[in-house]
């Protein structure tokens, strides 16, 4: 298990990560999202050693992470790093004997890689001669070759198209089921919620939640619920310690607001039922539930 504790970094007077703390486990896919200039990168390079911590610390397996350690990491930056006139087999295989396999297992890995991800047709071409997104899935199998014990991705999604998405999900999901811990950044909040298992969101340098997914969603999707009636539900607007929406006639999404005075004396598990009983009253109830939120929701909301 990678752990990072309490980490913190500077750069001058400006404090890119503040007392960040989360873990990626073994078999587990731990999304690690933010905006822009949050602190995902930085944090990134402060686990693969290329910046050094000014506070806290990082471990694998419960011990300091040495160069010896890194050697086993797989990285794959958001920047393209690739050498762009060698052929794409060539230098995959390259960069497996840097990492300290021999000639046969590089080339042998080199070629598995190249097509799981669709590739095997472009292997003698140089890099510079493939679009952008095949660029992209050789960058990917660079951090691969060598059959890394954990793998750590920069926004490894950025200009695939949908097919090349799923060739790539299908890849990371074959390293995580053999026990290799995965931590990615991405900007597309719904591919993230989809195949992450657990969720690290930083702002401002800081971690504002992280957790598994299904914690996550629990923890802010119970201020928020959906009723279906038969005749118009915009009566619902006018409840105390309720703000809407969404309505659509017979259906309305609202929310639990803070207490207020109008709802003084009544707790927020009791409003949502208040709202239930009050349409019951009316007339029939076709649905009631809690609304479960997307990543997006969440994000925007802890961001």
């Amino acid at each position: 298990m990678l752990q990072v504790r309490s980490v913190s970094r500077n750069f001058g007077e400006l404090r890119a990560l503040d007392d960040v703390s989360f873990d990626v486990a073994p078999g587990r896919m731990t999304g690690f999202v933010g905006a822009n200039g949050s602190g995902k990168t930085t944090t990134m390079r402060v686990i693969l050693g290329i910046l050094a911590p000014h506070g806290g610390t990082v471990t694998w397996g419960g011990a300091p992470v040495t160069q010896g350690v890194r050697q086993r990491f797989g990285y794959m930056p958001e920047e393209r790093g690739l050498y762009p006139k060698m052929k794409v087999a060539d230098q995959i295989t390259y960069l497996g004997r840097l990492h300290g396999l021999d000639p046969s297992a590089a080339r042998r890995n080199t070629a598995e890689l190249l097509e799981q991800l669709s590739l095997e047709t472009r292997a003698n071409d140089p890099v510079q001669e493939l679009s952008l997104g095949n660029q992209q899935r050789a960058q990917i199998a660079a951090a691969l070759v060598h059959d890394p014990d954990l793998l750590i991705l920069d926004e490894p999604f950025s200009g695939l198209d949908p097919i090349a998405v799923e060739n790539v999900v299908e890849v990371l999901r074959d390293r995580a089921a053999r026990g290799v811990p995965v931590l990615f950044s991405s900007h597309q909040l719904e591919l993230v919620e989809r195949l992450c298992d657990d969720l690290v969101i930083i702002a401002g340098g800081t971690v504002a939640a992280s957790g598994r997914r299904e914690s996550l969603r629990d923890r802010f999707g119970t201020r928020r619920f959906q009723l279906v009636v038969d005749d118009d539900a915009g009566w619902v607007r006018d409840m105390a310690g309720i703000k809407m929406v969404e309505l659509d006639g017979p259906r309305v999404v609202f929310e639990l607001t803070e207490e207020s005075p109008s709802a003084a004396g009544l707790e927020s598990g009791r409003r949502d039922q208040s709202v239930l009983e009050h349409a019951m009253r009316r007339g029939p109830v076709r649905s009631f539930g809690p609304v479960t939120p997307s990543l997006a929701e969440i994000f925007q909301e802890v961001v």
